[in-house]
């Protein structure tokens, strides 16, 4: 009911300014040939409204740009029609408070028959065009429309088919049974370090992501068989553009909400010149801890503390080249102190034996230059820097327990009688990167790519902690020095008709820290355009990957006390992937596609001696690991068949149901097959969300998702063993032999929106886990003192009902008023 009155209220306060007025905004962009980029002059632009109520017509201009002025606010579909080129279409979401602002690519037409109908690229369609299979275009509009995924792209990512969350509370993806550590992010063409807060080494999720959505372009996310440009990755690619600034008009977002507090900025760098100079910029800092700085109780100490950034700063050349710098960075820590709780629980031990302070940051810097050389050859190069740094403390705590007599009657608590220093430890990488490609349109028919990825690391990490017995102290890192990774690179595409398309690449790798090679790995794509809208698709390829940096720098000393680097010569994991599928397109934006893929991984690190470790089922938590001397002996397999039935959001709503069955193994150096951590053997997704339109100024959205899944692996735990080393030890023949029940979440969203003749205002509440399910992550260590008989497990629970909320407002800075009398 409050709610009610309150968008009663907020509603009159705009009426003055909208009751004569048609609110407006402008819709732009740029044209340009998907190969070369090279700005396509003359286009045609058809911007028809879903209700066909309005029918706006432009043409490109010399740099291939366009401008529709005055647009009543509401959803259209944008057509563009070139002469030997496919058309394209796109559907456009105008809202007052910010311009709408569209860059589309164009594919040459080859030629066309009776036979078949040629379109362009469809949604969902990716942007690197040597892609045949296994791939996703990640539309920041269309995803942002998903409940629970809290604007960040591995969450969005999660709904596709094939790909899974691993831990509610982190945003890790499992890809087709694969280990998260196999994921690659890359921006504006190199590879970064983990883009997450309070990201543990060597692991490629986190609870909240630093990269925000509001700051990225349409981008590609691919889950196997990927083109020779990407290397050093398993399992799949985040290939992530930035969006340039608005460069004609000031624009300014600002959102307050559960996950943070936020401002963006973007505008023209110059509004007296015609050089569409364009700047971005955007900060955040965690909502929670201003509370707590302002004094306000939210129920825990342990408040998580963090803050990013991000800007990019875009330059136009002429004849269509442009020079950009960017940033992207964060920071954040938390300190958890069990020795403040005194009330008694049966998690208050075990786990909760020991302070811990961790604070993690890092950051990229890069400048990215392109240019079309000519209408058939388009050369880009991405110079940057990275650094991250993960630092942690822990003191361990000895309790006991103890009574008070508090009004004549006895309470249990728990008592802090010492702590001592645990462990230490800070990990820095600093990386240098260099990605050049050039991209030549032979003619028509055939395209040739060739580039090189180069980075150069500074290591220095530093690690000790008290051995078991807790009288002196282990040195387990402590390494400074340099690394290289090289990686060349070449892609052809043959399209061979119009009916057929051929891609051909290699790829190869150097490590240096480890002397490793992958001289040649080949790249096979193929894809056939049937009648009626379908197409078969098909896609192999060999892949490497270098193993966490950390595991390279891990030492123990020998009898003389000389020391051993166990893992430095490390060499790649391997995989074989093969793909096949099979897409049926029909009208209203419906797509149909399933595919079969198999995996077969080799040279994957193990234990020297016979026992069930790999480093396959690493990467999906907050737990470093240090495993003795491996070996590149172990093995794995993951196979399986995945459906999308996918509805894109155009006149008022989308849905996407994505399902997958699969098996996930692997072999140990004991020789015994076994179920992966990440083997769930199903995965099912229904989302779907519709927009009601209340008048021509407020609209309402509801969204839901509903997903269950097989539940994680684990084994039976080996009692003596847990209890002498006072954490959990599993029985190393029955490893993986168990599984907790099927997981299932309910997902919910709601979001208001409200366009005036100035601003544009939204409402989200985006309620997680809905019906507060009980899902089973693992098992911990938890002894209780007051039984010491009970067996020392305790079931840890994923996240648990989560509602978060935003309001967000855009608004531009213009002379002209949004609207037209």
């Amino acid at each position: 009911m409050a709610l009610r009155k309150w968008l009663l209220l907020f509603s009159l306060t705009t009426f003055f300014f909208n009751l004569n007025a048609q609110i407006v905004q402008n819709v732009k962009g740029s044209v340009v040939d998907s190969e070369s980029k090279y700005p396509l002059v003359g286009a045609k632009l058809f911007l028809v409204a879903t209700d066909s109520s309005t029918i706006l017509r432009q043409m490109t201009d010399i740099d291939g740009r366009f401008l529709f002025e005055d647009v009543p606010v509401g959803k259209y579909n944008l057509k563009v029609q070139y002469s030997l080129y496919l058309d394209r279409n796109a559907t456009v979401v105008v809202n007052s408070g910010k311009e709408s602002i569209v860059n589309l690519e164009l594919q040459e037409d080859i030629t066309t028959t009776e036979e078949i109908e040629i379109v362009g690229r469809k949604n969902g369609d990716v942007m690197n065009e040597m892609a045949t299979v296994s791939s996703q275009q990640f539309s920041v509009e269309e995803t942002e429309r998903y409940a629970g995924s809290r604007g960040d792209p591995a969450r969005m990512a999660s709904n596709f088919a094939g790909v899974q969350g691993a831990d509610d509370s982190r945003n890790d993806i499992v890809i087709r049974g694969n280990s998260p550590l196999g994921l690659l992010w890359k921006v504006e063409g190199i590879d970064i370090p983990n883009p997450n807060h309070f990201a543990v080494s060597g692991s490629t999720g986190g609870p909240v992501a630093i990269l925000n959505n509001k700051i990225l372009a349409n981008s590609d996310f691919f889950m196997s068989a990927f083109p020779a440009d990407y290397g050093n990755s398993i399992s799949g690619v985040f290939d992530l553009r930035l969006r340039n600034g608005n460069s004609s008009k000031h624009e300014i977002t600002g959102q307050f909400g559960f996950l943070g507090t936020e401002v963006m900025a973007e505008g023209p760098l110059n509004l007296n010149s015609e050089s569409r100079a364009s700047y971005l910029v955007m900060g955040r800092y965690s909502t929670l801890s201003m509370f707590q700085a302002m004094g306000v109780s939210i129920g825990t100490d342990a408040v998580p503390i963090y803050g990013d950034g991000a800007f990019k700063l875009s330059f136009p050349l002429k004849k269509g080249g442009n020079l950009s710098f960017f940033g992207i960075g964060g920071a954040s820590k938390i300190d958890i102190k069990i020795s403040d709780q005194t009330t008694f629980t049966e998690e208050a031990f075990g786990e909760g034996d020991r302070d811990q302070y961790f604070s993690t940051a890092m950051g990229v810097v890069g400048m990215t230059y392109k240019k079309p050389l000519n209408e058939k050859t388009f050369f880009k190069t991405t110079i940057g820097t990275t650094y991250d740094r993960q630092k942690s403390h822990h003191d361990f705590l000895v309790r006991s327990l103890d009574t008070n007599n508090v009004g004549g009657q006895e309470e249990v608590f728990v008592r802090t009688d010492s702590i001592y220093p645990l462990m230490g430890y800070q990990f820095q990488t600093y990386k240098a990167s260099i990605f050049s490609s050039i991209n030549h349109k032979i003619n028509k028919h055939h395209i040739l790519r060739l580039g090189i990825n180069l980075d150069g690391y500074y290591l220095n990490n530093i690690d000790s902690s008290l051995n078991t017995s807790h009288d002196a102290f282990v040195t387990r890192h402590d390494y400074k020095g340099y690394a290289a990774l090289v990686q060349p690179f070449i892609q052809y595409k043959w399209k061979v008709n119009e009916k057929m398309d051929l891609t051909a690449g290699v790829h190869s790798q150097y490590f240096s820290l480890s002397n490793s090679w992958s001289y040649a790995e080949p790249r096979l794509g193929w894809q056939l355009r049937m009648k009626n809208n379908q197409k078969l698709s098909a896609g192999a390829g060999l892949h490497s990957q270098m193993q966490p940096l950390y595991q390279y720098t891990y030492q123990t000393y020998d009898s003389q006390g000389n020391v051993r680097r166990l893992n430095k010569d490390m060499d790649f994991t391997k995989s074989i992937h093969t793909a096949l599928g099979y897409e049926k397109s029909f009208k209203k934006s419906l797509v149909v596609k399933s595919e079969i893929y198999y995996q077969q991984l080799y040279n994957i690190p193990v234990d020297q001696y016979p026992s069930s470790f790999s480093l396959i089922n690493q990467g999906s938590g907050f737990q470093r690991f240090f495993p003795d001397e491996l070996v590149n002996e172990g093995t794995g397999t993951n196979y399986g068949i995945e459906l999308t039935v996918q509805k894109f959001f155009d006149n008022s709503f989308f849905f996407l149901i994505t399902g997958s069955l699969f098996e996930s193994k692997y072999t140990g150096s004991d020789g015994v097959e076994r179920n992966t951590d990440f083997n769930g053997n199903y995965a099912v997704n229904f989302l779907a969300g519709k927009e009601f339109k209340l008048n021509e100024k407020n609209t309402i959205s509801a969204g839901f998702k509903v997903t269950a899944a097989g539940g994680r692996r684990y084994g039976y735990v080996d009692i003596d063993a847990t209890q002498e080393n006072n954490e959990l030890v599993f029985l190393d023949s029955l490893f993986n032999s168990r599984q907790f029940r099927d997981y299932f979440r309910m997902d919910f969203k709601i979001t208001y929106k409200l366009n005036t003749a100035f601003l544009t205002h939204e409402i989200g509440l985006d309620l997680v886990n809905i019906l507060n399910t009980q899902n089973i992550l693992a098992l911990s260590y938890a002894p209780n003192l007051a039984n010491p008989e009970a067996e020392p497990i305790a079931e840890r629970y994923q996240l648990g009902f989560l509602p978060i909320f935003y309001y967000r407002v855009d608004f531009s800075i213009s002379k002209k008023r949004n609207s037209k009398n």
